[in-house]
């Protein structure tokens, strides 16, 4: 499920990306926060079940204050999950692996594969 927990934590999780990242232009960065998006029906099960993502607004940077979108897409495993309103926390990926993220700089966008 979508909650303020689950922002929390891949606030956390977005912070460890960027202190480990081998790329010097974001290995300062940190999150200062993750935002819901505004409209409930954007992240509803119908409509997170039919498109497969979320866009999310991320608070990151040098400052952790420029706001970027996270798109946050879901593989089988979070939405099986996430249909069945269980936690997806499990299925956020592992920090060592680097095939789950993606960081758009110039158009300030995020991309997070869940399981």
């Amino acid at each position: 499920m979508l909650d303020n927990k689950f922002c929390e934590l891949l606030e956390y999780k977005l912070s460890m990306v960027f202190k480990n990242s081998a790329d010097d232009k974001v290995e300062n960065f940190w999150c200062d926060g993750i935002l819901l998006p505004a409209s409930e029906n954007e992240y509803s099960k119908k409509f997170v079940n039919d498109n497969r993502q979320v866009a999310m607004t991320a608070f990151i940077g040098l400052t952790g204050q420029d706001k970027y979108e996270l798109i946050l897409k879901f593989g089988n495993k979070s939405l099986s999950r996430y249909a069945r309103d269980l936690d997806i926390s499990e299925c956020l990926p592992n920090l060592e692996m680097n095939n789950y993220f993606g960081i758009d700089l110039e158009n300030q966008r995020i991309l997070m594969q869940l399981d």
